[in-house]
This record gives C-alpha cells, sequence and structure tokens, in this order.
C-alpha cells in the first residue's frame, strides 16, 4: 500500500510503481499513484505525449490525483489487462479504471467489425464516502520538443446539458479530452465538473495545460476520454486514422441531431460501458486459449498478457519494451529506446506464447519476418531489428532537453545498434520457425525457399566475429552464445528439412559446419585453467550468463560435466569469481568485460530465469539443482511488482531498473515456470 501526501513537489515515482495498459497499437504507463507517465500515440514508436517518468517537470502528464492524503492499491480486473486504481481514505474511496478500448474480436456473426477506437479511458468513480480530486491533463508533444494551443470548445459529441472540452493543438497532432458525468445511484445526481487552464510554463511546458477540481461523492461518476488525430484527418476523416469507409450512427430517441460516424461516435454512458464491457470480454477471451496448467499459473498467465501488449496488430511485430531511455543504473549512461521489433525478442516472445497455444500470433510474426526475408540485405543478411512497420531505419537520437529518470542522461530514440552484426539472431529465428512449423501453420515450399537461403547464409558467415546478443559497443568477437546459436541455426533447419522431405541441395555442407562448429566451441570457448565456458574465444577466463542457454536449445544437455562446471562458476557471488548475487543473475563482471559503453547495471531479470531453467535442465538428474531451481524461481517472483509485471534488470538494493515492462523478461518467465513444472511433475509420477 502506498500513501499519497498532495503536499509539495512530486519527485519521481518507483519505476516498478507503474503498470501498462494497451490496445496492441500503442501502450500507456499508468504510476501507483495514477498518472499517465509515458504514452507515444498513435502506435509505439511515435512521439510521445506524455513522458513524465523521464522529466518530472516537462515531460508531459495526466494525473488524476486526491487533493488530501490517501493510500492508493492498484490491480488489474482478473485475466485483463484492464487497470483499476483506488485512493482510500477516511472520508472516502475512489476507483480509477483506465484502459485503452478493444472490440471484442471476432465481431458477431453477421455484423461488422467495431473500429478501434484511439482513445485513452479514465473512468473515475466514488464507492463510499467523499473524495476531492484533482485532474490534470498536460500534454507536451514530439518529446516536448513541440509548442501547442490549447482552447476550451463546445464539445457536440455530447448529448443533453452544453458543456465544453479541451482541444491541445500541436503541429503533427491534435488532442482533445472530453468528460461524461453520471450516476450510480437515483437519489444522486451527476458530479460538476469544469475545465480551467493550466499553465506550467514555469516547469518548461511549451503549451497550456487543463485542470478540473472534483469533488466526487459516493454514487458519482465521471469518466475522461483522450482523443488524438492528425490534423490532416481534421476535416473530412475526424478519428478514422486507418482510412476505412465510414458507417454512421444516429443516437436512439434524440430527433434532430446529426449522425456521426462511427469512429467519432457521441459520447454516452451505454457507449462508454460498452467499450469498459468488450475490452475487458477481449482479454478474458484471449487468455482463456491458453493451455497452461502448470504451477505458477498467476504469473504465467500475467507474463502472457504483458506479452501480448507488446504486440503490433497491423503487421504482427513484437517490440522489446513500449518505453525508451529507463536506465539500467541510476544515473549512468545505459538508457536505450526499445520500441522495436528485435528478431532475437520476438522469436523467444513467439516460443512463449506457442509454448502456451497463442498460435495466431505466431502465425501472424511469421508473416512479417517473411517479409524481412524477401527482402533481405543484398549479401543475403536480415538486421538485428526493424520498426514496428518493418523499415530499416532507426536513426539513434539523443534529447538533451530532457533530464531522464532521476537525471540519467542521456535519453535516447533511435537504436544504433540497428545496423550491429549480431548472428546469434539467426538461431533465434531458426529456432522460433522451427517450433512455428510444428505447433502452427505449415511452412509452404516459398517459405521453405527463403529459410534454405537463411541456412546458406549462416554456413557462410559462421566463422565471422559479431557483437552479440549484448550489443557490445566496441570490437567484434567470437562471442560463445552466438557460435551456439549459429549452431543452433543449422540444426533447426536440418530438423526442418528431415522432418518435412523438403529438398536441401546443401544438407551434407549443412552437417558439416554444424558438426564442426560443434567442435570448435568445445575446444575454443572451454578455459582449460577455470574448466568452465567464457565469454568469446578470445577472452575465455569471463564469465558470461548467456552461455547458460546452452542445455535450453538442446546444444548440450544439463548434465554435461562441462556445463555443470560452468554453471556452478556462473552461481558463485561476484568476489568469488561468479555472476550471482541474492539469487540473481548478472550478464557479465562489467569490472573484467569491456563492452565499450561504460557505467554499472544491476543484475538481468532475462539471466537470472535462463539460470533457473539451466538448473532445472540439470535437475533432471541431480535433485539437489532442481531444488535450488525452485528457490530462485520462488524469490525471482518477489521481484515482480504490484501487478505482477517486471523491469530489465534489479538492482542490488532489490530496486527495478530499465525499461518497463520488458518482454524478454516475461517471455524467459513463462519458460522457466512451464519447464520447472513439467520437470517437478515428472519427478514426483
Amino acid at each position: 500500500m502506498n500513501v499519497s501526501k498532495p503536499q509539495g513537489e512530486r519527485d519521481y515515482i518507483p519505476i516498478a510503481d507503474h503498470a501498462l495498459i494497451g490496445n496492441l497499437r500503442t501502450a500507456a504507463l499508468i504510476s501507483l499513484d495514477c498518472s499517465v507517465e509515458s504514452y507515444c500515440v498513435p502506435n509505439f514508436d511515435s512521439p510521445s505525449i506524455f513522458a513524465r517518468i523521464l522529466d518530472k517537470n516537462k515531460g508531459g502528464h495526466f494525473s488524476i490525483t486526491p487533493t488530501i492524503p490517501s493510500s492508493t492499491k492498484q490491480n488489474y480486473l482478473p485475466s485483463s489487462n484492464i487497470l483499476q486504481t483506488k485512493f482510500m481514505n477516511e472520508k472516502g474511496v475512489v476507483s480509477v479504471t483506465d484502459y485503452l478500448p478493444r472490440p471484442r474480436h471476432p465481431a458477431a456473426p453477421g455484423s461488422k467489425p467495431k473500429p478501434l477506437l484511439p482513445w485513452l479511458v479514465r473512468r473515475v468513480e466514488c464507492v463510499r464516502g467523499k473524495l476531492p480530486l484533482e485532474m490534470q491533463c498536460a500534454p507536451a508533444f514530439d518529446y516536448a520538443r513541440a509548442a501547442h494551443k490549447t482552447s476550451l470548445v463546445d464539445d457536440d459529441s455530447i448529448i443533453g446539458e452544453p458543456q465544453q472540452k479541451a482541444v491541445f493543438e500541436s503541429e503533427k497532432l491534435i488532442l482533445d479530452l472530453s468528460y461524461v458525468i453520471e450516476s450510480t445511484m437515483d437519489s444522486i445526481q451527476p458530479p460538476e465538473l469544469a475545465f480551467n487552464f493550466l499553465d506550467l510554463s514555469g516547469k518548461g511546458h511549451l503549451g497550456t495545460a487543463i485542470r478540473a477540481s472534483i469533488n466526487l461523492e459516493e454514487g458519482q461518476v465521471v469518466t475522461f476520454v483522450l482523443r488524438h488525430l492528425n490534423p490532416a484527418h481534421k476535416k473530412q476523416n475526424p478519428y478514422n486514422l486507418d482510412g476505412e469507409s465510414l458507417e454512421l450512427t444516429m443516437p436512439t430517441g434524440v430527433p434532430g441531431i446529426k449522425p456521426r460516424s462511427h469512429d467519432d461516435p457521441f459520447l454516452t454512458k451505454e457507449l462508454l460501458d460498452s467499450l469498459l464491457s468488450n475490452t475487458n470480454k477481449y482479454w478474458l477471451d484471449w487468455i482463456r486459449q491458453s493451455n497452461y496448467t502448470g504451477s505458477w499459473k498467476e504469473a504465467v498467465h500475467r507474463s502472457a498478457l504483458a506479452l501480448k501488449l507488446l504486440i503490433f496488430e497491423p503487421t504482427g511485430a513484437v517490440i522489446a519494451s513500449p518505453t525508451f531511455s529507463l536506465p539500467e543504473f541510476i544515473g549512468g549512461v545505459r538508457n536505450w529506446d526499445y520500441r522495436a521489433s528485435w528478431i532475437r525478442d520476438s522469436s523467444f516472445t513467439l516460443y512463449a506464447l506457442i509454448r502456451l497455444g497463442f498460435t495466431q500470433e505466431a502465425n501472424a510474426y511469421m508473416e512479417f519476418i517473411f517479409e524481412r526475408l524477401r527482402n533481405k540485405n543484398p549479401d543475403g543478411s536480415l538486421q538485428i531489428m526493424y520498426t514496428i512497420n518493418g523499415d530499416k531505419e532507426l536513426p539513434e537520437l539523443e534529447l538533451p532537453h530532457l533530464d531522464g529518470y532521476r537525471d540519467s542522461r542521456p535519453v535516447r530514440i533511435g537504436n544504433g545498434a540497428a545496423d550491429h552484426l549480431q548472428l546469434d539472431i539467426y538461431g533465434e529465428l531458426m529456432d522460433c520457425i522451427y517450433l512455428g512449423q510444428k505447433h502452427g501453420k505449415p511452412l509452404a515450399y516459398d517459405d521453405w525457399v527463403l529459410v534454405r537461403e537463411l541456412v546458406d547464409y549462416v554456413v557462410s558467415v559462421c566463422h565471422l566475429p559479431d557483437l552479440s546478443i549484448w550489443e557490445v559497443r566496441n570490437r567484434k568477437r567470437h562471442f560463445t552464445y552466438s557460435k551456439v546459436m549459429l549452431w543452433v541455426a543449422l540444426d533447426r533447419g536440418l530438423r526442418l528439412a528431415d522432418k518435412r522431405s523438403f529438398p536441401c541441395p546443401n544438407r551434407t555442407k549443412w552437417l558439416t559446419t554444424r558438426d564442426n562448429l560443434y567442435e570448435e566451441i568445445m575446444t575454443r570457448a572451454w578455459d582449460k585453467e577455470g574448466q568452465y565456458f567464457g565469454q568469446s574465444y578470445e577472452e575465455t577466463d569471463i564469465l558470461d550468463s548467456a552461455i547458460l542457454i546452452m542445455p535450453l536449445v538442446f546444444f548440450m544437455h544439463g548434465s554435461d560435466p562441462r556445463f555443470k562446471n560452468t554453471l556452478k562458476q556462473i552461481l558463485r557471488t561476484p568476489e568469488r569469481g561468479g555472476l550471482t548475487s541474492n539469487n540473481l543473475v548478472y550478464r557479465y563482471d562489467l569490472k573484467k568485460a569491456n563492452d565499450g559503453i561504460g557505467g554499472e547495471e544491476g543484475t538481468f531479470c532475462l539471466c537470472s530465469l535462463w539460470c533457473v531453467e539451466a538448473l532445472t535442465r540439470a535437475g533432471e538428474t541431480d535433485k539437489v539443482y532442481l531444488q535450488r531451481a525452485v528457490s530462485m524461481f520462488e524469490d525471482f517472483l518477489l521481484y515482480m511488482n504490484h501487478v505482477g509485471l517486471c523491469t530489465e534488470e534489479i538492482s542490488e538494493a532489490g530496486e527495478a531498473l530499465g525499461n518497463h515492462v520488458q518482454g524478454f523478461t516475461h517471455v524467459t518467465l513463462i519458460s522457466a515456470a512451464f519447464n520447472l513444472s513439467r520437470t517437478l511433475a515428472k519427478i514426483r509420477t
């Protein structure tokens, strides 16, 4: 429980104290004190309109806050991505329900599909007593770089008593903020509400904000609706951003009212009730498709719901995280933009969802990736990441006007690693294609030809050094992780050819290259003195927890003496030459491994969960490892936040670090829970 005291300046809220809502186009980060802290529109990678989490003064926010001290609690509705925040005080309790609308899918037989309304909806209801609140809507367009004009105009989307809405107009985007008032009790009148201008220029804002004082009593409800549109569509097509034909609608029993499109309807209580119900039903219907029956089901399903929020539905692309530039160390420089689709992250994401039975998402991503294969680089390679629309350009820029979370600079957008040579991506992709073939849509011959060309490319480059999974920014090396994943690419290509009897002219070459690569890894990555696998051929004395992937991709069994020695070394504390602290695992020792970035970082959630799964594999033949796996996994679950979400890293003090929500973390949580639960069940029987 969090206690909010409205007096004084509001400081940064801990990264962990945020939840996520979304509509498969974009997502919004909502803080525990009910402020929209990060929101990019209309898409994940669009410029932000709210980025208070990166600059508490001028980043932009949309807050609903009691004006008297209160306690707050936050939760998702069961099996849903609709968020509820409660403010509690001796005098009253107010509930705020936040969501981005989703139409039910599929639509009822014979009916037209409902449009996806690009709205942010915030329903505020007093459920006991009375509680005074203040609403502030302070957009900061284009990452707080663009000025805007604010006006109050008559709201023609409201039927009944005249009221005004706020319009925020910048050069490239327009927002309008409307509200609907109602009462849930016959004896109670709807609340009174009026918008007023709020000047925040002293904090660096480039346009006027809007505020409203709300004195709610039991049974009163006000719902805020924030909508956006491109100025080019303002006259002819207000909210139909996809350019589809519009069907007109008329409110029942209200003569003389001009019809409006389904994309710009009248705002009524009935409409908002329907939006909330349909959105909730969408999430319930989706998670019910899960076939997971193992232990830790609640954490697994919450992770699946979080991963679904990272999918860009129009193309099937999967982003790494909906946020950008949240620090991996407070005050440090490791601040990156993750609003792109990494082949590596996406492949692991689809692997996790396939395991749970969500094959539709796998098929959609396969379409996205095969389109990239059809337009690969002239040398036959793929980029390590693409935009959500499949574009290759992701220029990295710094935004010096933003302070950064708790003064963690620079704030970056775009990603300079897009043109890195990271050869491991071919292994992750081929593993994903292989699993998709087993559980999803069968591979067509023309697509097999593309896969075959990809494996041929792997044969031609597997001898090269690269920058590997951690995207080091100094020199290329023969990273052990990359070599293992190149082996995976060759292995899965051979398996696909065998299982589907596809023609494979270079089968012998693939097989020889795969086996030679295995021998090379066992020889050149093995540190004879330390008796463990090293980070690279050049530096075998440096540990890297990415090597924990070996048994997870069936490169070797977890009981292999070489792997067990490596695992034991990683499980030691950094002071004793290992990478594990408080049952959490670092990527590598920054004091020994120069990655060309500088600064510090926390333990890596992905690596901690890979370690759980590696212990599980070793535990198939040694119960001591299995007991450690359960202990480490249960410990890790304690670091999930109040709504079951997790960031990229965790500090030594247990503080969440890095972009939030981090897809890779939830992917590996699902995989670790799946395999640990299955292994425990086998042993019990």
